[in-house]
């Protein structure tokens, strides 16, 4: 049975890594496949991974029904066999919608790859449509690491190397930024919940201010 599957985790944990290589899978097999994303890093109409490795994809924007649009491939005479979404966390909760009518009624398998909860450890509307809907959630087991070596999993957006927690939900950015511009790490419970980012946690060591010895 076609299935809508969610595979979740943390920045940097090989969710694109994870979703090229399914893509791949498939068409080695002579399928063809829908792919989505937004916002990706290396630029609109791409789904990257940090590794390198990239494809073309169709930029998803507030306005796209995915149902319509694979419908209407469908009706050109095109093939689609599965459909992949990447950074599905930005999609619409009516999207979401729209990719589990793909797998009722056109039974298509849909495989959306994102992350859960934002730099404020608050779910993305688009993700929680998904936990609700998903016949399957995926965690990924490629473990991000905190600074601190603790699996990381929480998201933070970081400016000038200090962690933030109020602004906008969606603010496009990567992690291994310069400590300039706005960027994100991944944190474990503790660091996150402490806004000690690794910057931080250097500044902190080299402070001159340790507990005495005597």
């Amino acid at each position: 049975m076609p299935e809508l599957v969610f595979f979740s985790g943390t920045m940097d944990c090989g969710k694109s890594t994870l979703a090229l290589q399914i893509q791949h899978n498939r068409s080695a097999r002579g399928l063809q496949g829908m792919i989505y994303t937004r916002d990706d890093r290396a630029g609109e109409g791409k789904l990257s991974s940090r590794l390198g490795l990239a494809t073309e994809a169709v930029e998803v924007a507030d306005d796209l029904d995915f149902y319509d649009h694979v419908v209407q491939a469908l009706t050109a005479g095109g093939r689609v066999d599965y459909v992949i979404v990447d950074e599905a966390q930005f999609l619409t909760p009516p999207q979401i919608d729209q990719l589990a009518r793909v797998v009722d009624d056109l039974e298509l398998d849909v495989f959306a790859f994102g992350i859960t909860t934002d730099f404020r450890s608050k779910l993305f509307p688009g993700s929680q449509r998904l936990v609700e809907l998903a016949d399957r959630v995926e965690v990924l087991q490629v473990e991000a690491l905190c600074w601190c070596g603790a699996r990381a999993t929480h998201n933070a957006r970081t400016v000038g190397g200090e962690m933030v927690v109020e602004g906008a939900q969606v603010v496009v950015g990567d992690v291994n930024r310069p400590e300039s511009e706005i960027g994100y790490e991944v944190l474990c419970r503790r660091h996150h919940r402490r806004r000690m980012t690794a910057a931080g946690a250097r500044a902190a060591a080299l402070s001159p201010d340790v507990l005495p010895v005597d």
